[in-house]
């Protein structure tokens, strides 16, 4: 089998060809930037070119192309992929990709794919992946990526495109957002020093969810803002909340701010069984 990793120079694309490398499996590299795609090629041992014709030649194109370049990529690749030919797209939103595969890409085999783990991972074991498949012969083609994937310990969830980006939302948006703004806040105190050294748990867990965003792209991230189509109404929701919230401190109303908390936490306990242990690993990674 023949694999060509279209943006193959950047982080993920390399991820991904390294793990396919591993298993023998030819890979070509591809990447319009010269100078990271000879990084890459020397660092994986792999063939790399800036001449995306040839993924004409691979059985499976991956597209590991920035979410702000996928159209244009597409484009190019209408006028050089063959009938039948495998498309999957991993970028991190589902919708946007899928409609423009489909509509340059009918001769394809498409598949809209979101590995939901950074390049962090050492591979497919106990990482969550999302597949979106829209057609029939999406659906046969999911099977196969579906099979291959828990084979390697990958936990694989299959929902529409319009359903995933709907949960990326929450899970990747407003997590992100909140990690953004509450960094803004706090790298405007006066001595963050100081605050480091008088900080307990909560905040260090707090810190280190601000340090993992912001250390990530900032060109990858404002693309997820502006690509997740309920993002936007998600979040006036939280700032509205968020004000609610800042009333009852400026109105020092210790009564409602505590029995509001404590309505939340009945909530959460209703919905969710891991409370008590997010608790505990709170205190594992702040330790």
């Amino acid at each position: 089998m023949n694999i060509a990793v279209v943006g193959g120079g950047g982080k993920m694309g390399i991820w991904v060809a390294r793990q396919l490398l591993a298993e023998n499996i030819s890979v070509v590299l591809v990447d319009r930037q010269a100078m990271r795609l000879s990084v890459a090629s020397s660092e994986l041992n792999a063939i790399g070119t800036t001449d995306i014709a040839i993924a004409a030649k691979a059985d499976i194109v991956i597209l590991a192309v920035p979410i702000s370049a996928f159209e244009e990529c597409v484009k190019e690749l209408a006028s050089i992929l063959k009938p039948k030919q495998r498309v999957v797209d991993i970028t991190s939103v589902k919708t946007m990709p899928l409609e423009a595969m489909h509509k340059y890409l009918p001769q394809c085999i498409t598949l809209g794919a979101h590995p939901i783990f950074g390049p962090g991972a050492q591979n497919f074991a106990k990482q969550n992946i999302v597949l979106t498949p829209t057609t029939e012969a999406e659906e046969a083609f999911s099977r196969e990526v579906h099979i291959w994937l828990e084979a390697r310990g990958g936990h694989v969830e299959i929902m529409t495109p319009a359903e995933h980006d709907k949960l990326m939302g929450t899970v990747l948006g407003l997590s992100h957002f909140i990690a953004i703004a509450a960094g803004d806040a706090i790298l405007h105190q006066a001595d963050l020093k100081s605050i480091e050294m008088a900080s307990g748990v909560t905040f260090r867990v707090l810190m280190t969810l601000i340090s993992s965003v912001l250390n990530e792209d900032p060109a990858l991230y404002a693309a997820i803002q502006t690509h997740l189509p309920e993002l936007p109404q998600l979040e006036r929701d939280f700032i509205n909340r968020a004000k609610e919230w800042a009333d009852l401190v400026e109105n020092k109303d210790s009564i409602a701010f505590a029995a509001r908390m404590a309505q939340l936490k009945t909530a959460l306990d209703q919905k969710t069984s891991c409370c008590e242990q997010s608790y505990r690993e709170m205190y594992r990674l702040g330790g």
